[in-house]
């Protein structure tokens, strides 16, 4: 068995594709010859995305059930079936303490970060379990998997996001479809931008982190393994 060089003929869905991570594996799928369907609440960021990169924009709100579901229908219905891959990459972030934490804060990173990955998968999973091939990749962090004060929010998120995954890893078994979860450390994103982290001591400095092209790295590497070949886990972080 090969790895494949190009996704060419291959469609990929990527959400949170407006900006960050979810942007940067779009144009890295794009450019082995993926067609990208990109997904994100922006319009003006996925129109600057398609003239980039040639991504077909899906303008809807991850919090909207109803929206998603639509719009997902309407794109399988028109390229003739669901994607071959997708990226759940949206996400949202904060740092906030237990004590201190709103009930409206952890609604949003549950919503965005677990919720909103579980509808995707949701929607696709039937077609790619009737054609017997797919692969669904799952942004993660180390958050998921390793506690860090003020993570309350994003790490419930973050470990539900793991625990859907493995149930999901043992009921895939033998159908064909795949599933991967990516788990980077902390990445410079916009999600850092209000948070002022090089001020943080308790925080990493920015020239430290990881680059959203390096997680993208990450996401072409599992979509081109082998067909048959799935990597179930992929810790990414800083040599």
């Amino acid at each position: 068995m090969t790895e494949r060089t190009s996704l060419a003929g291959l469609t990929c869905l990527v959400t949170g594709a407006s900006r960050g991570i979810g942007r940067a594996a779009a144009v890295a799928l794009a450019d082995c010859g993926a067609r990208v369907w990109a997904m994100a609440r922006s319009a003006d960021a996925l129109q600057e995305l398609e003239r980039e990169c040639g991504a077909t924009p899906i303008v809807v709100d991850l919090g909207d059930d109803a929206a998603v579901w639509t719009a997902l229908d309407e794109a399988a219905e028109s390229a003739g079936g669901v994607p071959d891959v997708v990226v759940n990459a949206a996400g949202v972030f904060g740092v906030e303490a237990c004590v201190d934490e709103t009930v409206k804060s952890f609604d949003a990173h549950i919503t965005i970060n677990l919720r909103a990955p579980f509808l995707v998968t949701r929607s696709v999973l039937p077609g790619m379990l009737e054609r017997g091939s797919g692969l669904i990749v799952n942004i993660g962090s180390v958050a998921g998997r390793k506690a860090f004060p003020g993570n309350a929010a994003y790490s419930a998120s973050k470990y539900g996001l793991r625990g859907f995954h493995e149930v999901l890893l043992e009921e895939l078994r033998g159908t064909g479809v795949r599933a991967s979860l990516i788990e980077p450390a902390a990445t410079d994103t916009a999600l850092w931008d209000d948070l002022d982290p090089d001020s943080d001591p308790n925080l990493p400095d920015r020239s430290e982190m990881m680059t959203p092209e390096q997680v993208a790295d990450a996401v072409v590497f599992v979509a081109t393994r082998p067909e048959g070949v799935t990597v179930p886990h992929l810790a990414v972080e800083r040599g």
